[in-house]
């Protein structure tokens, strides 16, 4: 790669289900993401029709992927990673020689259970008392600790303990979708524009524009999944004066976003969002798993509960067979020597794995209610429904939703592994300049707040000063007081969430306003003021309006949140490990070469007819260097510096022992 910086942007979608996708551009822009299996009709231009075959190469839908794209001119690009894949699994791999991400990960996730890391976007910016983190870490076979509150995963690296917090997981696979878009791109990427659930809380946002800066990326934007696929599917759709209400139903492998847009021309505003960010395709495999274990047990008299490869093994084959049942109606499950030496067998139908699910299928009609209610619209008012994230292909949900719609048309033009990084990297194109097309040239997103921001008040009451739906970015300003005669100090817990009770919402943090003029109770006058910016994060400043003192939220004693300090570490260690890599990557290729070299001058040694050409005394000498050379191949200390000299000294050794007697 040249040293050469691009200067566009790149689009990233950290973590969906994976896919598929090829494109085609009529007469100038047709963002329609397109998968394999779909086929593309011609209609009186510049229009085509996207015809999506049911069930036809359905990837998988259980672990989480992430994708990136690029937006130049009027074309948008997935870009492919080594494998040929437009999506990589959001994995990480620790060993005792080298760290792996992407399809290398995953694919050790079998042998290496315990040192395979997936599912950070489950823990980036939670707390580690958090009930969905304590309920994850039963299911997950890594490691995770409380680090002063903060969750971290602990792994086994180059021969020690190391612990990785999820920001610094997230960053590696953002480092992973960054090389993937410089290979292709031939220069340097600096900048990127990342989506996030919609319903991500400020510690998530805050915690995932961490992981971007750890990577190395100035993170331009932070956007919602659901907005980002609006993008896709509203320039996808032709663009149109006509207002349309179009419903985002976006149902990935571990979030799950309802997001209702109106759009009209190239203005999409976001009326309401809900959901759920710890509910997903991961769920139902683990439905399927801990069904398929209760049965293990019940043939074996057996429990491999304990047992973190046998359960990674199970847990693959409940993701193959549920993506069959997407399409066929029953699916086995066949493993050998699961536990104990005992193989397992099993038949699962589509409607026995429906039953199982049946409460999280139904449950995420709930946030489609909720955003109907919260935008003030009747759903015979909703014009489309789209769907995205990988979960979407189940057949159960896409029924569920149609008949909540009363038989309304579910919208599959769009390809729904690739649309949320195709919006990104539209985002991307235009806020770097790189994006010329007309149909981008006015476009304006207005997205909002998922949930309440406000503070604590005495009883731990929650007052609300930038309430949920509000357009973003925005400032909002609540006038509060003091309930102490003479009190000089005030403190601002910050809050965000729906319930009455603090306790109930997410903690983001606190800050001291202090000293203030001693006053009776109730007649200092405290203004708040809530700032939230384009990416959703908050800042929060309280002034008291006699002193005309100040103070901003610093959230310093967040858990989650990272100081500069850490940031710079992270940033350093991440530079290491990536040093490291390539290191293990020239070692093992310069070992590759040693022994095919070695291997090829054996066989002229042994060889009676070549090995008299070799000059008299030489044979000796070239069996003694090459004792040498399998000597240094065996040393972990060698670098691929000593493996080379060794090659070169065997070489030219072989060379003057060859030349003419």
């Amino acid at each position: 790669m040249a040293d050469e910086v691009y200067d566009g942007a790149i689009g990233i979608d950290l973590g969906l289900a994976p896919g598929r996708g090829i494109f085609e551009w009529p007469n100038g822009i047709t963002p329609a993401v397109l998968s394999s299996s779909d086929s593309l009709e011609p209609l009186p231009s510049p229009a085509y029709r996207i015809t999506r075959l049911p069930g036809a190469d359905s990837p998988p839908t259980g672990t989480t992927y992430s994708c990136v794209a690029t937006y130049e001119g009027t074309n948008v690009e997935i870009i492919a990673n080594e494998q040929g894949s437009f999506t990589t699994p959001s994995f990480v791999s620790f060993t005792d020689k080298e760290r792996l991400i992407g399809e290398a990960a995953k694919n050790n996730a079998a042998m290496n259970p315990r040192n395979t890391v997936f599912d950070a976007k489950r823990l980036i910016g939670r707390r580690f008392d958090d009930p969905t983190v304590k309920k994850d870490i039963e299911s997950w076979p890594f490691k995770v600790v409380d680090d002063a509150g903060q969750p971290k995963i602990e792994v086994d690296y180059l021969g020690e303990k190391k612990q990785f917090s999820a920001q610094e997981i997230s960053s590696m696979v953002l480092l992973k979708m960054k090389e993937i878009a410089e290979v292709k791109l031939g220069k340097k990427v600096e900048k990127a524009v990342i989506t996030v659930p919609a319903y991500f809380n400020d510690n998530q946002r805050q915690a995932t524009k961490d992981a971007g800066a750890i990577s190395g990326l100035n993170i331009l934007r932070i956007i919602n999944e659901p907005t980002a696929a609006a993008i896709a599917y509203g320039l996808g759709s032709g663009k149109s004066d006509k207002e349309r209400n179009v419903l985002i139903y976006d149902l990935g492998g571990g979030t799950f976003d309802v997001s209702l847009l109106n759009i009209q021309g190239g203005v999409f505003t976001v009326k309401a969002t809900a959901g759920d960010t710890h509910l997903g395709g991961q769920d139902f495999d683990t439905n399927l798993l801990d069904h398929c274990k209760k049965e293990f047990t019940r043939k074996s008299k057996k429990d491999p509960s304990g047992d973190a490869r046998a359960l990674r093994r199970l847990r693959t084959a409940c993701e193959r067979a549920k993506r069959t049942l997407s399409s066929g109606a029953q699916a086995t499950i066949e493993i050998d020597s699961l536990f104990d030496g005992e193989d397992f067998t099993m038949t699962i139908t589509r409607a026995r794995f429906e039953e199982l699910n049946a409460k999280a299928f139904s449950g995420t009609l709930e946030p489609v209610a909720q955003v109907l209610k919260d935008a003030d619209i009747q759903k015979s008012a909703v014009d489309e429904i789209v769907l995205v994230g990988g979960s979407t292909r189940i057949p159960r949900i896409q029924k569920l939703l149609t008949e909540f719609f009363d038989g309304k048309k579910l919208e599959k033009s769009i390809n729904p592994d690739e649309a949320v990084a195709y919006g990104a990297a539209v985002q991307a194109g235009i806020l770097s300049g790189k994006a010329t097309s007309a149909e981008t040239s006015d476009l304006l997103l207005l997205d909002v707040v998922p949930l309440s921001l406000g503070v604590a008040m005495e009883g731990n009451i929650f007052a609300p000063v930038v309430t949920r739906g509000q357009t973003v970015p925005c400032l909002k300003k609540r006038t509060f007081t003091t309930v102490a005669d003479n009190q000089q100090t005030v403190q601002f817990p910050v809050f965000q969430g729906e319930r009455v009770n603090c306790e109930d919402n997410t903690s983001l943090g606190e800050f001291t306003l202090a000293p203030i003029p001693p006053m009776r109770a109730g007649e200092a006058v405290l203004e708040c003021v809530f700032e939230v910016d384009v990416n959703g994060i908050l800042k929060v400043t309280a002034t008291e309006k006699t002193s005309g003192r100040s103070a901003n939220i610093t959230i310093s004693n967040s858990v989650g949140k990272l100081s500069t300090e850490e940031i710079e570490k992270m940033v350093s260690d991440a530079e290491k490990f990536k040093n490291n890599d390539e290191a293990f990557s020239k070692k093992f290729e310069a070992k590759q070469q040693l022994e095919s070299y070695i291997g090829r001058v054996e066989e002229i040694v042994s060889d009676p007819t070549l090995s008299l050409k070799l000059k008299r005394g030489q044979k000796e000498k070239i069996e003694s260097t090459i004792s040498d050379a399998m000597a240094a191949l065996e040393l972990n200390e060698s670098t691929a510096d000593d493996l080379k000299k060794q090659e070169l000294a065997l070489k030219r050794l072989v060379t003057k022992a060859m030349s003419s007697r």
